[in-house]
């Protein structure tokens, strides 16, 4: 494993810990570092190695539309996907505001034509929002999410961390179509989790395991 991903690694188990254990102050601290780490470095801007970084440096647009060849996504998907995902779960299950997909008109800036977070596409799907969508919307989009997560988390109360998702915030998602009636799983999963256990997934680990399918994705364009 290489230092920047044993790093990584090492601060997921330290703000676990922090998490089960309440402590505010530490728990925000490091999940900024991780978070950090998942996004562009224009995103917080905090001088960390960055993962997304090291896929699209060297990367045309091109590039990352393509689906290799037996694969399933291409690069473009995948930051879209996590994209979605943080978007949905913090905004609309953490937050309880709208999240800035549907706020903000991202759908139309980006020339995409689903709502949902990218789960169960068929292969004809996923290569048609690769070959059409705006890459530098994209971009633009995932550093929005960012930055958006990051001021929700840095006014998350200690006592919240073990609060588990109010099933009204739940049901909007539904509602919204933001995860699509194929991904219902999703839906289960989200609704058993605590607000720490959301942490330490969707905008954290979620995008680093995505992150790593791209890294395979780029060795073999």
């Amino acid at each position: 494993m290489d230092p920047n991903r044993k790093l990584w690694n090492d601060g997921h188990q330290k703000l676990n810990r922090a998490l089960a254990a309440g402590e505010r102050e530490k728990a925000i601290e490091l999940f900024l570092k991780q978070h950090a780490m998942v996004h562009s470095g224009k995103m917080a801007k905090s001088g960390l190695w960055s993962f997304e970084d090291e896929i699209l440096s060297e990367l045309t647009n091109d590039q990352i539309r393509i689906i290799p060849a037996g694969g399933e996504h291409s690069i473009a998907w995948i930051l879209l996907h996590i994209a979605r995902i943080e978007d949905i779960t913090m905004n609309m299950l953490v937050a309880g505001t709208a999240q800035l997909f549907i706020r903000d008109g991202w759908a139309k800036k980006m020339n995409v034509n689903i709502v949902h977070s990218a789960n169960k596409m068929d292969d004809e799907s996923v290569a048609r929002l690769s070959a059409n969508i705006d890459i530098s919307a994209l971009k633009a989009y995932r550093i929005a999410v960012g930055r958006r997560t990051r001021e929700i988390v840095k006014k998350i109360r200690a006592d919240s961390f073990k609060q588990k998702v109010d099933p009204t915030r739940m049901q909007k998602v539904m509602n919204e179509g933001a995860v699509a009636k194929e991904a219902v799983e999703i839906i289960n999963y989200w609704s058993t989790r605590t607000i720490a256990g959301l942490l330490l997934m969707p905008p954290t680990r979620h995008c680093i395991l995505h992150l790593n399918e791209g890294i395979r994705i780029k060795q073999r364009l």
